[in-house]
């Protein structure tokens, strides 16, 4: 099992996204609002004001996506998030990393273990 985290900096494609891990048979998945580094050190911390380099490839905000994924759906839920967002090597696209799960207790008797 592996935890898949996806920054989405575009908003518009959530409901896409979360769609797609249904079709992937990914029945749950929490979705957080966020703000990413340069956007909060731009706009809140007076030292960095006028550094417009920090939020030239930022959006004003964006969504966290959270979901534990069996390891032989990891790829394909990758690949979906990126057909549905864009590549993710496009600036300010966001970002998807996983990492490994040894256990997890309270999902569907499928992953629960």
């Amino acid at each position: 099992m592996q935890v898949l985290v996806a920054v989405i900096n575009h908003e518009e494609c959530i409901e896409s996204v979360l769609a797609g891990f249904v079709e992937l048979g990914i029945t749950g998945a929490t979705v957080l609002d966020s703000r990413g580094m340069g956007r909060v050190l731009s706009r809140e911390v007076p030292i960095f004001a006028g550094v417009r380099a920090l939020t030239e490839r930022s959006r004003p905000a964006n969504r966290t996506i959270f979901c534990v994924v069996d390891d032989d759906k990891v790829g394909d839920a990758i690949a979906m998030i990126q057909e549905a967002c864009g590549s993710m090597a496009d600036p300010g696209a966001g970002i998807i990393f996983t990492l490994p799960v040894a256990r997890v207790v309270g999902l569907a008797p499928e992953l629960d273990g």
